[in-house]
């Protein structure tokens, strides 16, 4: 079994982006700059745009994070949406999910210029992903592939078993894996109403949970020599730590892990990788690679 580390591949990407943005700059380019939305005081969004910050930095972007209460209007963060979209300084942006209640996160996405949506959430970004066009990909999907293409893991012909279907991780992750460039997999889609999820898993080669259940994914649904990426990060309860929770994947690790052949820990697998992948998009837009 070899374990998967997104940490040190995400630190290794970031050196990586490092070093073009200081050739970018030296040749009299432009640094290219990330903004950041934050609304509301959510625990674990006010962790990830902080993470996003310090990774910034680590790339040599400029960075700028706009804070809101989480009594603002829809309309007035639509407006800050457009003066962004307007801004020519800043390269792309995000608006921290989830939202309050009383706004439409769907609205707020299809605000954005797809040309700056470096979350990769825009349906135009959607739908030429989907179709297999150079486009901007959203985070988590962008960092599981990138992730097995570095540790040279086959994915042609394998059967791949999805475990989830939401909009930013499972469904662009089936259009991933079946794209005919590096995926190339037949892939099935589980979730909660599939009705022979087990039998799915245990013919697997590639699993790769994203359906946010603590220990989901337990040793008799895994084949031998199966890869597992497992993209839970659910916070439970443990008074040994001095946070008083530690974060749990879907995959029951400790049993699991010695039946496969590769397999990403929780933390420091797939979430390093996501915030890396925003920063490559924001390279990309900076570079104008994708959009004029």
């Amino acid at each position: 079994m070899q374990l998967i580390d997104g940490k040190a591949t995400a630190a290794a990407i970031k050196a990586e982006i490092a070093e073009e943005v200081k050739e970018i700059v030296a040749q009299g380019g432009k640094q290219p700059h990330l903004a950041a939305v934050l609304v509301g005081h959510d625990g674990g969004s006010e962790t990830y745009v902080k993470n996003k910050v310090l990774a910034c930095e680590a790339c040599g972007f400029k960075s700028t994070l706009i804070r809101f209460e989480d009594n603002i209007s829809e309309d007035e963060l639509l407006c800050c949406v457009d003066k962004l979209n307007k801004d020519d300084d800043v390269d792309g942006f995000i608006v921290q999910l989830p939202l309050p209640k009383h706004i439409d996160e769907q609205k707020i996405i299809e605000a954005i210029d797809y040309r700056k949506d470096v979350d990769g959430f825009h349906p135009i970004n959607v739908g030429r992903m989907a179709i297999g066009l150079p486009c901007f990909i959203s985070a988590t999907p962008l960092g599981i592939i990138t992730l097995l293409k570095r540790y040279g893991i086959e994915t042609s012909g394998k059967k791949c078993v999805i475990l989830g279907r939401s909009n930013i991780v499972g469904k662009p992750m089936a259009q991933l894996m079946m794209q005919k460039q590096y995926g190339d997999a037949t892939v099935t889609v589980c979730h909660s109403r599939s009705k022979t999820l087990k039998e799915e898993c245990r013919a697997a080669d590639i699993i790769i949970a994203a359906i946010g259940q603590p220990d989901f994914v337990t040793a008799d649904m895994v084949k031998e020599g199966a890869v597992i990426v497992d993209v839970g990060t659910t916070r439970v309860p443990d008074a040994t730590r001095k946070s008083g929770f530690r974060l749990n994947g879907d995959v029951k690790f400790d049993e699991v892990a010695h039946k496969c052949s590769y397999i990403t820990p929780v933390p420091g697998g797939v979430g390093p990788m996501t915030i890396c992948s925003l920063m490559k998009n924001t390279l990309a837009a900076g570079k104008k690679e994708y959009y004029k």
